[in-house]
């Protein structure tokens, strides 16, 4: 599969461009790639879907902003479909076409996909939210996770049209099928003209003769569903994922609203995270600090072994490269961190004391000028 392109460059915007040039420049593309003016042209009509899809995020200010922090990770990646490949032309019209004037239906001028949709409205169901829990190693090389959700699902009985089996539905005799009713009054200005939402129909254009018996008409039904998700990796806490179209079911018909997927971080036991950096708080025994040695430390992917040099001071920092968490956007991986800290212990034998007092004794147990001079610009530097 193709890489996405970047949003921006499809509509051909700068990253700092006001909602008004965003709006203007979806309007010329759609216009240049609308299938009524590219008839049989599948790269026109792809270019169109495209350019719906950039608009649907950057036009959105929570969903543009989490584009411009991850990317199309940000937006569920392949596991959502996109907007522009998961929709008909018939959805996108009914979402944007009220940006080109009329109603909600396309371009003034154009027939097919605009003028036969013209002042219909089209349903929309609502979105969905959910959390998802994720383990640093769940996050350090994406997962895929399946859950149930309970959402409305489009009538099986009646095929989400409303109506029982063997019944049909007719045209709205008030709009004649349009959804909308216009109206002519006369002011001192002239004659002015208004239309709005069809009262007998809302606006469906379309009268049910004997409702679903299983949905009421509703053409939805209320029923558990097991989603499959694609995490990405390098995801973190609080960021949210969308795929189009695993909202729930609209009335009669019509567009699926959004499944929003909200990234929590399960605690892990050994390792804090930060950012893209993993830190553990290594204790170290006395000896060992004083002797050097080989330990063992956890890794997100494992254990690794970690070389103790002989006098490691408290407070070191060790580092092991890329043994962090990748960047949502693919760019290279963090590091692991070992803050160095040595045990000193609560409880002595009469002999572990013995030892201790013989070795304090001695020189070497008695830091030189040198070292509390040392220790003291280390301490300073915190409080500077």
């Amino acid at each position: 599969m193709a890489a996405k392109r970047d949003y921006y460059e499809i509509l051909e915007i700068p990253k700092s461009a006001s909602a008004e040039e965003i709006k203007k420049a979806y309007r010329k593309k759609a216009i240049q790639y609308h299938p009524d003016k590219n008839p049989g042209d599948k790269e026109a009509e792809e270019k169109f879907k495209e350019a719906a899809e950039a608009y649907e995020v950057l036009s959105d200010q929570n969903k543009r902003a989490r584009y411009d922090q991850f990317g199309h990770a940000g937006m569920g990646g392949a596991a959502s479909g996109g907007f522009g490949g998961g929709m008909s032309m018939d959805d996108i019209f009914s979402q944007f076409g009220d940006i080109f004037g009329g109603h909600f239906g396309g371009f003034g001028g154009f027939g097919g996909f605009g003028s036969g949709q013209r002042g219909r409205r089209v349903n929309r169901g609502s979105d969905l939210r959910v959390k998802v829990k994720l383990s640093l190693k769940e996050i350090l090389n994406g997962v895929e996770k399946k859950i149930k959700v309970k959402k409305y699902v489009s009538c099986s009985h009646c095929d989400g049209n409303g109506s029982e089996h063997g019944t049909s539905q007719s045209t709205c005799p008030t709009c004649n099928g349009s959804g909308v009713v216009t109206r002519v009054a006369n002011t001192i200005l002239g004659q002015m003209q208004t239309s709005s939402t069809c009262p007998t129909c809302n606006g469906e254009g379309k009268s049910i003769s004997k409702k679903c018996v299983h949905c009421n008409g509703e053409g939805i039904v209320r029923e558990e569903e097991v989603i499959s998700i694609r995490i990405p990796a390098g995801v973190a806490e609080g960021m949210q994922l969308s795929m189009s179209g695993k909202g729930n079911a609209a009335r009669r018909g019509g567009v699926n609203g959004d499944l929003l997927i909200v990234i929590e971080e399960e605690q892990d036991p050994n390792l804090i995270r930060d950012e893209n950096d993993v830190i553990y708080n290594l204790f170290l025994s006395f000896p060992t600090a004083a002797l050097g040695g080989t330990v063992e430390v956890p890794t997100i992917d494992g254990i690794a072994k970690v070389k103790i040099e002989p006098g490691t001071q408290p407070g070191k920092v060790l580092r092991l490269r890329n043994k962090g968490l990748p960047s949502v956007n693919g760019y290279g991986r963090g590091d692991e961190l070992i803050n160095v800290n040595v045990y000193v212990p609560e409880n002595l034998t009469d002999k572990e004391r013995r030892h201790l007092e013989e070795m304090n004794r001695s020189d070497s147990f008695v830091p030189s000028a040198s070292a509390r001079k040392s220790v003291f610009n280390k301490f300073r530097k915190m409080f500077d």
